[in-house]
């Protein structure tokens, strides 16, 4: 089976490798230029793939390419491209240049496969009727499916291999042709009516997820003014069994998906003429967590003498989340903004980010975490890397505000809590 894997970042690159590593002859396809020479030399963007299994995929036949006549010759596309908001509305126009390349190399008996995220609908309202222009006809002359991506950048345990993977046709033939190709790469394959509920499991796990976590934000910020430990109510409620998940509260939600996801189920509810308030609320609640951030540590600062403007301010941490270098809608860009506005004069330490800048400007960055620490006004963890040691963050630090509750365990008058 010859595949083709539009779109080569966090979620089509693992695939890739994975479907390499199943016996399947796999091409990647991208539009950087850049991206393909880096691939091609054994050199990995992702943080989950490493060099070594890279060039074990390569070994094995794995290539990248910027030339869509590979297409040609696919037994499957599999369209793994960016969807992200503009102006806050869906930007399918990634989605709408892939699929407009494997249309023009579409022929009888292939199967394509969209995973990108989307609203319900996109595969059979804007994928089908452009492969279907050129005559041949979905669930007739070829295979058609969805199959959400659900890739968890930095989880080691679960991987694209154990993962349960939901596929959904647009008939019931497309289902099973999808499936099987699945079947060769994952463990589990999950079958859904058809690519609209597939779509809708995808933006379902993750507004539950970023409502949840809006719930959990929304609670830090009260709980503050009625002074009760959030985090010790946490851990005390999570020791019931059953009818609670544990979400953990946080300095706002980045990555490629919590932030993005559920504004595109909003969308889809908008256009049938409702409001979906839940996932306004949270977008509200979340977005609002940077400000309460900055706001916290000026508390801080000024219960100990200090004005936050012209106070060095250090960020630790800058990623969306611990132990991955992805920057993507990261909160420490707002929360570096709010400091910078108010005065503040920030630096950052993030052992994953040897540059960083906010709005076009360069945001200084400290090489030595103990001297930085001594020499700042006031810390901010942001994201809990595991290089901050709390005890050495907390003893080295003025002042600290831990966003992410990593050093909870050690209380000190020096030490806020988010």
């Amino acid at each position: 089976m010859k595949l083709v894997v539009i779109g080569l970042g966090y979620v089509g690159l693992p695939l890739a490798l994975e479907a390499t590593r199943a016996g399947l002859t796999v091409t990647g396809l991208d539009t950087s230029e850049a991206r393909v020479a880096a691939l091609a030399a054994g050199s990995s963007h992702v943080d989950d793939i490493s060099d070594a299994e890279l060039a074990a995929a390569v070994a094995d036949g794995f290539a990248a390419t910027t030339d869509p006549t590979v297409l040609a010759g696919a037994d499957v596309a599999v369209i793994c491209v960016p969807t992200p908001l503009r102006d806050g509305q869906p930007d399918l126009s990634a989605v709408e240049a892939a699929t407009a390349a494997v249309a023009a190399h579409l022929h009888a008996g292939m199967l394509v496969v969209l995973e990108s995220t989307t609203y319900p609908g996109t595969t059979e309202d804007v994928v089908r009727p452009a492969l279907e222009a050129g005559g041949l006809r979905a669930g007739t002359d070829f295979s058609l499916a969805f199959s959400p991506e659900r890739i968890d950048p930095g989880n080691a345990h679960f991987t694209l291999r154990n993962t349960p993977k939901v596929v959904g046709g647009v008939t019931p033939d497309c289902t099973e042709r999808a499936a099987a190709f699945y079947g060769q790469v994952v463990d589990i394959v999950v079958r859904v009516k058809s690519s609209r509920e597939a779509e809708m499991a995808k933006l379902l796990e993750n507004t539950y997820r970023h409502i949840n976590i809006a719930l959990v934000n929304e609670m830090a910020v009260f709980c503050h003014e009625l002074g009760v430990d959030l985090w010790e109510s946490i851990d005390a409620a999570r020791t019931k069994p059953f009818g609670f998940q544990a979400f953990s509260p946080g300095p706002g939600v980045g990555g490629h998906c919590i932030p993005i996801d559920p504004s595109y189920l909003s969308y889809a509810v908008r256009n049938t003429g409702r409001e979906f308030r839940f996932v306004e609320l949270a977008q509200s609640i979340n977005d609002g967590m940077p400000q309460h951030v900055v706001d916290r540590t000026a508390e801080l600062l000024t219960r100990h003498g200090k004005e936050l403007a012209g106070a060095r301010v250090l960020l630790l941490g800058v990623t969306y989340k611990a132990g991955v270098a992805d920057m993507r809608e990261t909160p420490a860009t707002d929360v570096e903004r709010r400091f910078t506005r108010q005065g503040a004069r920030v630096s950052y330490h993030d052992p994953l980010v040897p540059a960083w800048s906010v709005d076009g400007v360069a945001v200084p960055r400290v090489e030595d975490l103990a001297e930085a620490l001594a020499g700042c006004d006031v810390a901010v963890l942001l994201t809990a890397h595991a290089e901050y040691d709390p005890e050495t963050v907390v003893s080295r630090a003025p002042l600290l505000f831990d966003s992410r509750g990593h050093t909870r365990a050690l209380v000190r008058e020096t030490v806020e809590q988010l």
